[in-house]
């Protein structure tokens, strides 16, 4: 799993640095996690975003190699929030809906949009 630098995150999720790392940390070694959404770029298709419940992660063979985190949202309907915001900032930075593109050049350059 790779993890955006300038995560996007629901309201409902601690904005303490301390709080995300644990959240995180928790994430990556498969620690049982209740409503809790990681919002990823989408891996296939023409889909712009993929909204996946963090408890799918504890399963063995789920691939998580390639998951590109860029949001963490509590519940799914804040996660849909959360999607959505990410969508509206990029078509406001780049006039365009070409997600995965700009937030890879973003991380690349090291900064936020």
């Amino acid at each position: 799993m790779i993890w955006y630098e300038n995560l996007y995150m629901g309201e409902s999720i601690p904005k303490k640095d301390v709080k995300i790392r644990h959240l995180k940390w928790k994430i990556n070694h498969n620690a049982v996690l209740t409503n809790i959404f990681i919002i990823v770029l989408c891996r296939s298709g023409t889909n712009l975003l993929e909204i996946i419940p963090a408890r799918e992660l504890r399963q063995k063979h789920y691939p998580k190699q390639n998951l590109y985190i860029v949001g963490l949202a509590k519940g799914y309907d804040e996660a849909l929030e959360t999607a959505a915001s990410i969508v509206i900032d990029v078509y406001q930075k780049t006039g365009g809906f070409e997600i995965k593109r700009c937030l890879l050049h973003t991380q690349k350059a090291g900064g936020g949009l």
